[in-house]
């Protein structure tokens, strides 16, 4: 644990309060990328698996568990509860283009071929992609809501504190995960037009607005 894991573990946690606060409060998922939510839930399935098999300690076991259980009440909010006004029509990005890769590298180049090992693989390579649906429905729209770019801001700074992180391990510690690097960089490399979106437009008091 360093000031950067514990940073980004924040911000993650902060970008999940802010949008379940905004569909709770506003009775509405408008604006939000259902099958986003569908890969990041996959994402934590996959991941958290050895949730009961391995403890690590009560810090990790308390995210485990936070993570899987929001990412489970935001689908039911948004697939259930409010069904109604999710937007079917503008969230169209088949995410089997990016299911289907993703399973097949973490087949190919994993640590260990063990389906443990394979599963957390995969999560990792789902996650550094699987903001796209929501970014392609922002650019569909062409804008959106300021509290759904707090939301992305939050997550994607998540990422960047992660990279922040595995350079302070690798200086202080000399360990240092290919895989999770590679994929932290293509995260966030993802949010770098919608970073710069976002401080040169929201933080003045404008709508975040994505070429179409």
């Amino acid at each position: 644990m360093n000031i950067f894991r514990f940073a980004g573990d924040l911000s993650h946690v902060f970008a999940i309060i802010i949008l379940l606060l905004k569909i709770w409060k506003t009775r509405s998922c408008a604006g939000i990328s259902g099958k986003s939510q569908i890969l990041f839930a996959v994402v934590y399935l996959t991941r958290y698996l050895d949730l009961f098999t391995t403890y690590v300690s009560l810090y990790n076991s308390v995210m485990k568990v936070l993570f899987l259980a929001t990412s489970g009440a935001t689908v039911y909010l948004m697939y259930v509860k409010f069904k109604a006004t999710y937007d079917h029509n503008h969230d169209s990005f088949r995410i089997e283009f990016l299911l289907i890769p993703c399973a097949l590298l973490s087949l190919v180049i994993n640590h260990d071929f063990t389906l443990m090992e394979v599963l957390w693989t995969f999560s990792i390579y789902l996650e550094s992609v699987a903001i796209l649906p929501q970014l392609f429905l922002v650019s569909k729209t062409g804008e959106a809501e300021s509290i759904t770019s707090h939301y992305l801001f939050a997550l994607g700074s998540y990422r960047a504190l992660y990279l922040l992180n595995w350079v302070y391990r690798y200086m202080v510690e000399s360990h240092y995960d290919l895989i999770a690097i590679f994929a932290g960089i293509v995260q966030t490399i993802l949010y770098c037009d919608f970073f710069y979106l976002y401080i040169t437009k929201v933080l003045k008091g404008k709508k975040l607005q994505l070429p179409a």
